[in-house]
C-alpha cells in the first residue's frame, strides 16, 4: 500500500515561534490519523501547513508521491487536492446547501456539478434538505453538509479540525461511525485532530500523539494504549494511576506492597508504575492502605479515585482511579493491592 502522505522533518514557525519542530511521519492510502496532544502543542498548524495554509520553513511534505513540496518549491492550496473541515463548519450562511456543496466544483460543467452533489446529498443523508440555508439544519446536518462540500472536490486526503466538538454525545457517536464507513468506501484518506481520545478509538485506524510540536508516538491506538512508549504519552492518554515504586534489584517497593519486577528492565532507583483500573485489586481487610476521596457512577459501576492512606512515605500517592460494583463510602479505608501484570514502568516525572 502507497503512503498518501510523507513528512520530512517539517519545521513551521509562526510569529518568530518554532511551532512545529522536525517534524516527520507518514500515512497510508485509505488510513485514518487521530491526531491528538495538549492545547497549543501544534496540531492544528499541522493541518494548515498539509493544506497549504501556512509555510513551512524547513523540511517536506510529499502528498501522493508525486506533489512535493518545500520552502524552495511551494504548492498553492488549491493545487493540493486536500479537502479541510474546519470546527465550526464554515458554511456560507446566504447560500444553499447545494451551493455550499458547490463552491469548490464551480468550474465542472453545470451536468457534473449536479451530479456530484446529487451522489452527495444521497451518501451524507441530506435528501429534501437541498433548498435549505445553513440556520435552518441541526447541528449534524451542518457537519454532513461540510463534509459533503470538502468531498465534492473528490481530495486525497481529508483534513478535519476538532470535527465533532459541536455535536452533541448520541448524534457524535453515530456520526463517527456512518463517516468512517463513508471515508472506507470511497478509499480518502484522512487525518483529524481531536481532544478526546475515545474518538480516536472509535473513528482512526492510526493514532498520533504531539507535544511541544513534535509526534511523541504513533500506531494503531490499540498499541498506544497497551504500550506507550513514554510516560508523557501515558499521562496525556489518561490510561490509568501513576503508582511511585523504588526499585532494588528484582523488587520494587510501594505503599500497596512488593512488586516482582523483570530482571532484565535493569530498574534501580525511584520510577513510576502505570496502574489501569483493572488491575487494582479491593479488599476491606484491616491492612488499609487507601482511603476514598471521591466516588463517582458510571456504566462500569461505582468509579473510585483514592488517596494512599500514609501521605508521609516517600511513595505516597494521590488520585489513583479503580472501578468496583461494590459501593464503598467517601473516606471509607481500603486495602488496595497490584494484580500480576505485564508492568509498564518510567522514569518518576
Amino acid at each position: 500500500m502507497s503512503d498518501i502522505l510523507v513528512i520530512n522533518e517539517l519545521t513551521v514557525e509562526l510569529q518568530q515561534q518554532t511551532i512545529i519542530a522536525d517534524l516527520s511521519m507518514s500515512l497510508q492510502q485509505g488510513q485514518i490519523l487521530g491526531l491528538v496532544g495538549p492545547s497549543g502543542c501544534g496540531k492544528t498548524t499541522l493541518l494548515n501547513a498539509i493544506a497549504g495554509f501556512v509555510d513551512q520553513q524547513k523540511g517536506e511534505i510529499v502528498l501522493d508521491t508525486h506533489i512535493r513540496i518545500s520552502q524552495k518549491t511551494p504548492v498553492p492550496a488549491e493545487k493540493r487536492h486536500v479537502g479541510m473541515i474546519f470546527q465550526d463548519y464554515a458554511l456560507f450562511p446566504h447560500l444553499t446547501v447545494e451551493k455550499n456543496i458547490a463552491f469548490g466544483i464551480q468550474t465542472l460543467p453545470a451536468q457534473q456539478q449536479a451530479d456530484r452533489i446529487a451522489r452527495l446529498v444521497e451518501l451524507l443523508s441530506l435528501v429534501g434538505q437541498e433548498k435549505k440555508y445553513p440556520h435552518q439544519l441541526s447541528g449534524g446536518q451542518q457537519q454532513r453538509v461540510a463534509i459533503a462540500r470538502a468531498l465534492a472536490t473528490q481530495p486525497k486526503l481529508l483534513l478535519l479540525d476538532e470535527p465533532f466538538s459541536n455535536i452533541d454525545a448520541r448524534l457524535r457517536s453515530e456520526l463517527m461511525v456512518e463517516m468512517r464507513a463513508l471515508l472506507k468506501k470511497l478509499n480518502i484518506s484522512a487525518i483529524f485532530v481531536t481532544h478526546n481520545k475515545d474518538e480516536v478509538f472509535t473513528f482512526a485506524d492510526q493514532m498520533a500523539v504531539m507535544d511541544n510540536g513534535q509526534i511523541l508516538q504513533m500506531g494503531p491506538p490499540a498499541q498506544l494504549s497497551k504500550h506507550p512508549n513514554s510516560w508523557l504519552v501515558a499521562d496525556f492518554l489518561q490510561l490509568g494511576s501513576w503508582l511511585p515504586i523504588d526499585v532494588k534489584g528484582n523488587v520494587a517497593d510501594s505503599v500497596l506492597g512488593q512488586l516482582p519486577i523483570d530482571e532484565k528492565d535493569q530498574l534501580n532507583g525511584k520510577y513510576s508504575l502505570l496502574l489501569k483500573p483493572q488491575d487494582v485489586m479491593i479488599s476491606a481487610d484491616s491492612q488499609a492502605n487507601i482511603v476514598i476521596k471521591h466516588i463517582g457512577v458510571t456504566e462500569y459501576g461505582f468509579h473510585y479515585i483514592a488517596d494512599s492512606l500514609d501521605q508521609n512515605n516517600s511513595l505516597a500517592f494521590k488520585q489513583l482511579s479503580f472501578y468496583s460494583e461494590t459501593q464503598y463510602q467517601l473516606h471509607q479505608q481500603l486495602t488496595a493491592q497490584v494484580a500480576l501484570h505485564k508492568f509498564v514502568v518510567f522514569a518518576s516525572s
